[in-house]
C-alpha cells in the first residue's frame, strides 16, 4: 500500500510513518521541517519497500500542489498536517487575526489544496482512501480554543462533503477525532488534560480504525461521552459550567 502523510516530521504524524513502516507498504512522507523529515526517513527506511520525502510548507498551496503532481498512483492520504495556538490560561488573550488566518490556512485549507490534486487520481484508479485527522474538539468549543474547535468543526463538514461525492468512485473517507495525544500540539496547553494518551498507542487506534475502514472514529470514550453530556444540557446550563471551569 502506498500512503501519502502530511505533517510527518512530528507528533501524530512521525508515528503514523514509523507504525506503516512495514515491507509491504511505500510511504510519502511530507513536512516543512526538512531536517526532522530527513532523520526520520534514515531511521525507517529499511523497513518498508520505499520512502519518498516531499519537503513543502503545506500553507504555500500553489508549491505544495507542483510537488503532489508528481505522484503517479497512491492508496491513501493520510490528512494530519494540524497546528494549535494552544489553551492559553491568560483570560485576556485574544489570538490576532493572522494567527486565526495561519491556523485556518492550516487546518482546513491544506486538506482541499491536498485534495485537489488527488481526488482526481484516485477517481481515475477507481479507489483510493482519504482519512482525515480532526479532534475531539470539534465537539465542543471552550473560550481558550475557539479558534481551533471551529477550524476542525469545518474539517468535519468538508470530510462528511468529500465522503459523500466520492464514495460513488471506490473512494472511502474516514475522519479520527482523538482527544489530547502528548505531543507539540498538547505541549502549549497550560492545564491538565483529561485522559491524554501516549502517542505510540493513540495510533495504534487510529491505524486499527483505518483498518477496518470506520466512517468516524471518536476516542477516548469516555471522553466523547462527557461531551455529549454536556451538549445535551440546556444551553445555559452548559454556558453555567464552561464559565465554572475557567
Amino acid at each position: 500500500m502506498k500512503i501519502l502523510i502530511t505533517g510527518a516530521s512530528s507528533g501524530i504524524g512521525e508515528e503514523l510513518a514509523r507504525q506503516y513502516a512495514i515491507p509491504q507498504n511505500e510511504l510519502v512522507l511530507l513536512a516543512r521541517r526538512e531536517e526532522k523529515l530527513y532523520a526520520l526517513r534514515e531511521d525507517i527506511y529499511k523497513k518498508c519497500q520505499s520512502i519518498e520525502v516531499i519537503v513543502a510548507d503545506i500553507t504555500e498551496f500553489e508549491t505544495l500542489q507542483e510537488k503532489l503532481k508528481t505522484i503517479n498512483s497512491l492508496d491513501m492520504v493520510i490528512l494530519n498536517a494540524g497546528i494549535s495556538l494552544g489553551h492559553s490560561s491568560d483570560p485576556e488573550y485574544v489570538p490576532t487575526i493572522k494567527e486565526f488566518e495561519k491556523l485556518y490556512r492550516v487546518n482546513v485549507l491544506s486538506a482541499h489544496a491536498v485534495l485537489e490534486v488527488l481526488l482526481p487520481l484516485f477517481k481515475a484508479q477507481k479507489h483510493g482512501k482519504v482519512v482525515f485527522i480532526s479532534s475531539l474538539a470539534s465537539l465542543f468549543s471552550m473560550p481558550s480554543s475557539k479558534i481551533y474547535s471551529s477550524s476542525k468543526r469545518a474539517l468535519n463538514a468538508y470530510a462528511e462533503g468529500v465522503r459523500y461525492k466520492y464514495n460513488r468512485y471506490g473512494i472511502k473517507v474516514i475522519n479520527i477525532l482523538p482527544g489530547f495525544i502528548k505531543s507539540e500540539l498538547t505541549d502549549k496547553n497550560e492545564f491538565d488534560m483529561p485522559f491524554i494518551l501516549e502517542t505510540q498507542s493513540a495510533v495504534k487506534k487510529i491505524i486499527n480504525a483505518i483498518s477496518k475502514n470506520r466512517r468516524e472514529y471518536i476516542f477516548p470514550l469516555r471522553f466523547y461521552l462527557i461531551i455529549q453530556v454536556l451538549n445535551l444540557l440546556p444551553s445555559f446550563l452548559r454556558e453555567k459550567i464552561v464559565n465554572s471551569l475557567k
